[in-house]
């Protein structure tokens, strides 16, 4: 079997990029695969998508492009982006076998000690549209607990310190502004 360099992994990954998530500022809007997971679930799909990228946005072409990256893992607070799934994989296990549960894994950031029984593996873990769905269950529970999208996004979070949940949700807020602007033209409040 050949390996894929690494300018072979660049392409699959941009390839991806375009299939899930686009350009934040671009009049695209919210990447497809983000509205058909959220319309599932019955969840607003620019507030997925902002989650998203307050969740494991980073740069990812020459233009600037600010993304939501599928290959991030975060341990004990430091962000780390790989640049292939398997990368990820390799490290997330390499994190687990060594008895370190809470981490946050792929574009919604979902921390294995509370989800992992969601998650199912590592590799589904990993997985775009199931680490999607998974972050939209989540989501779609928050709401009928609070009723309230905003008061969801913060949940999603940190579900018992209302502090930190209301500096996640303007954190949220923010990118869920320009993903509206980009759609409508028109800065939202």
């Amino acid at each position: 079997m050949r390996r894929c360099s690494a300018k072979c992994w660049y392409w699959v990954c941009v390839s991806l990029a375009t299939v899930l998530p686009t350009p934040v500022w671009a009049n695209a809007g919210v990447p497809a695969g983000y509205r058909t997971v959220a319309d599932e679930h019955g969840v607003p799909a620019s507030i997925l998508y902002a989650v998203a990228l307050a969740e494991s946005g980073t740069v990812v072409d020459p233009s600037r492009s600010v993304r939501p990256w599928p290959w991030t893992l975060n341990v004990s607070g430091q962000g780390r982006f790989f640049p292939s799934r398997r990368a990820a994989l390799e490290a997330l296990r390499s994190e687990l076998a060594a008895g370190r549960e809470s981490v946050d894994i792929g574009l919604m950031q979902i921390n294995w000690r509370y989800h992992k029984t969601r998650l199912a593996s590592p590799t589904r873990a990993l997985d775009p549209y199931h680490n999607l769905r998974v972050a939209a269950e989540i989501l779609r529970a928050c709401y009928q607990r609070r009723e309230d999208w905003w008061e969801a996004v913060g949940c999603y979070h940190a579900p018992s310190n209302t502090r930190r949940a209301a500096r996640y949700q303007q954190r949220v807020r923010r990118h869920w502004q320009r993903v509206a602007a980009s759609t409508t033209g028109k800065a939202l409040t």
